[in-house]
């Protein structure tokens, strides 16, 4: 089932995850060359991940994941390259490859 919190989401933990590697690379530059853009590459990574996690909760609530799937993408967005596995996932979610939540358990 396409959801449009799981689309929204997979919008945007690719350009979450970029901005990640982007801000840690200009860490390294503004320590290492008198090239400096942390401020206004930490804004942009800010806001992505912001957006992310709103979109993380609606699309917890909207598709009812458990709090271990909910918790395994906030651990993707905290890792440097982690919203890339992020948006794969969720890509195989929409397009219905993956389970959108888990199935239950009866005994």
């Amino acid at each position: 089932m396409k959801s449009s919190a799981v689309h929204r989401l997979r919008l945007v933990s690719g350009p979450e995850g970029l901005s990640f590697l982007l801000l840690m690379t200009c860490s390294v530059l503004k320590r290492t060359t008198s090239f400096d853009a942390v401020m206004p590459m930490g804004w942009i990574h800010g806001g992505l991940f912001i957006m992310y996690v709103v979109f993380l909760y609606l699309a917890w609530q909207q598709q009812r994941w458990t709090a271990k799937r909910a918790a395994l993408f906030f651990l993707l967005a905290v890792l440097p390259t982690g919203g890339f596995f992020a948006e794969r996932m969720l890509a195989k979610e929409e397009r219905g490859e993956a389970p959108a939540k888990a199935e239950p358990v009866t005994v």
